[in-house]
């Protein structure tokens, strides 16, 4: 799928996920509702880091532009060495390894563990790159435009304000986790979910997901999972345009009154 669908799958992900804690009798503070939704915004185009022309390429200048390089080649060197007899021969490393169940988790608990030991300004950090990347998906037409630098200064002006707002008492930074020491702990949760939700998004495309690397399958280690191939569509065609993103946003809208109590 293309960004715009990632994020807006993301978003509304979070949100379902906090109209499931409020049923189970553990509603979320509206700002982690809030925050998570818009971290999984971002995290859920993460995954594409191993693609030069992505929207994560645009959305730190030079800078993302040159770990996507790196990054495709990491995961296309991973994939050379660790596929098996039936899986195809490849000339990049796009949705491959940061395709992977196992990248979802690993990037969650980095970022949960440099929340923990990082302090403020770690927190501010993992705030700032998902919330530029969420104005990057859901804002995409501002986003491109307008200056990068704009776009980072309020990604930057909101990770400062809702981090003062999140650590307010009952606000939600020791959600989940509350011993002390553990506030934000709880960070690594959303990103984890916008990866996997990335990925499932880009199983029902035509390409399929690996999303189940390194557990093998067959002949292969790299088993493009999705339905069956009559009912996947391309990346950007009208079936996302016209059904899966208004069905997101649907979705996330249901899922946000729910989690807040309005229905």
């Amino acid at each position: 799928m293309m960004g715009p669908a990632h994020s807006l799958s993301g978003a509304a992900a979070w949100l379902g996920v906090g109209a499931a804690a409020a049923a189970a009798g553990h509603s979320m503070p509206w700002p982690v509702l809030v925050v998570g939704a818009l971290i999984t915004a971002g995290a859920a185009l993460a995954p594409d880091l191993d693609h030069k022309a992505a929207t994560i390429s645009r959305a730190f200048g030079p800078v993302s532009k040159r770990m996507c390089e790196i990054v495709d080649k990491l995961s296309y060197a991973v994939y050379k060495a660790t596929k098996k007899p039936g899986d195809a021969r490849r000339s990049g490393g796009h949705r491959t390894l940061t395709h992977t169940w196992l990248w979802a988790v690993a990037i969650g608990a980095g970022a949960s563990g440099l929340a923990l030991v990082g302090g403020r300004w770690a927190v501010l950090f993992i705030l700032f790159v998902h919330l530029v990347l969420a104005v990057e998906g859901l804002l995409w037409r501002a986003a491109r435009m307008s200056s990068d630098i704009l776009v980072w200064l309020l990604g930057a002006t909101s990770a400062w304000n809702l981090a003062g707002i999140l650590d307010q008492p009952g606000n939600g930074s020791d959600w989940l986790f509350n011993a002390p020491g553990q506030e934000y702990l709880w960070l690594g949760l959303p990103i984890v979910l916008g990866a996997l939700v990335h990925d499932i998004g880009d199983a029902l495309t035509v390409s399929g997901c690996p999303i189940l690397w390194p557990i093998p399958l067959g002949r292969k280690r790299w088993y493009a999972l999705g339905p069956p191939k009559a009912i996947r569509f391309r990346a950007g065609s009208w079936v996302e345009l016209k059904v899966l993103t208004p069905a997101f946003m649907v979705l996330g809208a249901v899922g946000a009154a729910f989690a807040l109590g309005i229905v």
